[in-house]
């Protein structure tokens, strides 16, 4: 775990040489998806934890009604009037601040002004959820500095809407969810159309290995908004015979096998995914529960396969980051993590084969595609909290 004394003292005074008083200090968690990628704008299943690394923000109350946001990360700041909501889109990190005081606003948890210095640590690009994490530390530091209180759901429901409507990225809910929800030493099962959720004990012998890739093929955004328009279209083709389904978490494995080859072959890998991805999810908080360990690291690799036969999302690192670590002692599951096209891999390692199989993976891949990885060990940790 981070020391939290060292950061929080360090940004309390960066934040007062920026704006000259004293913060209040809140932090909210990456996350890692252990299974079920895909699945959450499908109103499917999923099974993250929130990790270690996190986004910081420092605030303090304005007497006007301006917004202010620094970033010790990026050169642009955000400077607008909450009175004025037609800013326009300004294409970099602002637009997440801004975003969540809109749509707070909109909600009916409208703040005042305020001045902000965000601090990042979760890695950029990775996969690991960087932008839900801002969003959800942004909005739980304006409310709570203002004295407004809401629940947590619905926090997460409003970071949402705020990255898909002025961010413009169609994510579903699962990154801001488990930013809002994590618990420290438990992974979560998240139901994503009811939001009903539960924790899952994570074994005290094994580590989180999320390993880095280093790459992000420039095909992702694009890609992912097709990966979801084919599913909606699977939808409404479906829909012909199973009059009953809003979204592919109501399609039955055997519903889909009755009425794939009705499909076109695109779609049908795409939906083949989905529909078989939410039962390795529901399988596998069994397995993880009654401490199966041989069949959860079974059910994450049959995911990859999925996700890079199926869904085709997948790339040659991240098929490489796992093929390395399936021969490696120590490890339970291995599998790609995030939205695809690169970032990382998760594996779930026992504790006492961890420093070789950071050095085995490294060394590896190193080797072949002349890239040195960033492996971070990390373990499920605490959601969006107040720290000072």
């Amino acid at each position: 775990m981070h020391d939290l004394k060292v950061p929080t003292q360090e940004l309390a005074a960066e934040f007062e040489r920026s704006f000259g008083e004293r913060p209040s200090i809140f932090r909210a968690p990456g996350r890692v998806n252990l299974i079920g990628e895909h699945t959450d704008y499908n109103d499917g299943f999923v099974m993250p934890a929130a990790i270690d690394f996190y986004t910081w923000a420092a605030i303090a109350p304005r007497k006007d009604s301006k917004l202010l946001a620094i970033s010790n990360q990026f050169p642009e700041k955000l400077e607008a009037d909450l009175r004025d909501s037609a800013r326009p889109r300004a294409g970099n990190w602002t637009d997440y601040v801004w975003g969540v005081a809109m749509s707070l606003s909109q909600a009916d948890f409208p703040t005042s002004g305020a001045s902000l210095l965000i601090r990042g640590e979760v890695p950029i690009g990775a996969g690991l959820s960087s932008s839900a994490a801002l969003e959800v530390a942004t909005g739980f530091a304006l409310l709570t500095s203002f004295g407004r209180q809401i629940d947590l759901s619905q926090l997460a429901a409003i970071c949402q809407r705020a990255e898909n409507d002025y961010v413009g990225a169609r994510c579903g809910i699962m990154d801001q969810f488990i930013a809002c929800h994590g618990r420290t030493d438990r992974a979560l099962l998240l139901d994503c159309r009811s939001l009903e959720y539960k924790y899952l004990p994570l074994p005290p012998k094994l580590s989180l290995v999320i390993c880095n890739t280093m790459v992000k093929h420039s095909v992702a955004g694009r890609e992912y908004n097709q990966r979801r328009a084919e599913c909606e279209e699977g939808v409404r083709l479906l829909h012909q015979w199973l009059p009953d389904i809003r979204a592919l978490r109501d399609v039955t494995p055997q519903q889909f096998a009755d009425f794939s080859d009705r499909l076109p072959a695109t779609v049908r890998k795409r939906c083949k995914h989905v529909v078989t991805e939410d039962a390795r999810v529901l399988e596998a908080a069994d397995a993880l529960t009654s401490g199966n360990l041989s069949r959860l690291g079974e059910l994450m690799h049959a995911s990859h396969a999925s996700m890079r036969d199926d869904f085709e999302i997948s790339c040659p690192e991240l098929d490489a980051m796992v093929e390395l670590a399936l021969s490696q002692p120590g490890l339970v599951g291995t599998r790609m993590t995030g939205g695809g096209f690169g970032g990382c891999t998760i594996n779930l390692v026992r504790h006492a084969e961890v420093d070789n199989f950071r050095s085995a993976l490294r060394t590896g891949y190193e080797k072949r595609f002349g890239l040195t990885p960033d492996i971070y060990v990390t373990s499920p940790s605490a959601g969006v909290h107040q720290v000072l």
